[in-house]
């Protein structure tokens, strides 16, 4: 039973390999944005968080993948992962959404759209809340 549940949620968690993509692509769109609108230093800074974010994300899922496919497990850090990734998207959408000031505000765009989308990640995936 539990077992069972703690091991998918874990590999559910830690283990997507397709999320650093998803993650290093919109980075690349945030620092084209930023080059596009400039920006104070306060969002330059952000938008560099944000490139972090996507490498870190890259380099913790494959830790994860090179130690499960070695026959290692997923375990607890699954869990600080999914926080991080989940609260990473977040983050990297608002400052889409500053860069793009009123502009940001448009339902129809793809930025406000992600944004309303990572607002759900820190649901969907399990609650955020300790």
């Amino acid at each position: 039973g539990w077992r069972i549940a703690m091991s998918t949620t874990g590999n559910e968690r830690g283990l997507t390999l397709r999320s650093p993509g998803r993650f290093l692509a919109a980075a690349d769109r945030l620092v084209g944005l930023w080059h596009e609108r400039g920006a104070e230093a306060e969002l330059r800074d952000r938008v560099a968080d944000a490139v972090i974010g996507a490498r870190v994300r890259e380099e913790l899922i494959g830790a994860g993948a090179s130690r499960f496919a070695a026959g290692g497990t997923i375990g607890a850090e699954s869990s600080l992962n999914k926080v991080f990734w989940s609260e990473y998207d977040i983050a990297l959408h608002e400052t889409a959404l500053d860069l793009l000031g009123a502009e940001g505000e448009l339902a129809d765009t793809a930025w406000s759209e992600g944004y309303v989308f990572s607002l759900a990640g820190p649901i969907y995936a399990g609650t955020n809340e300790i």
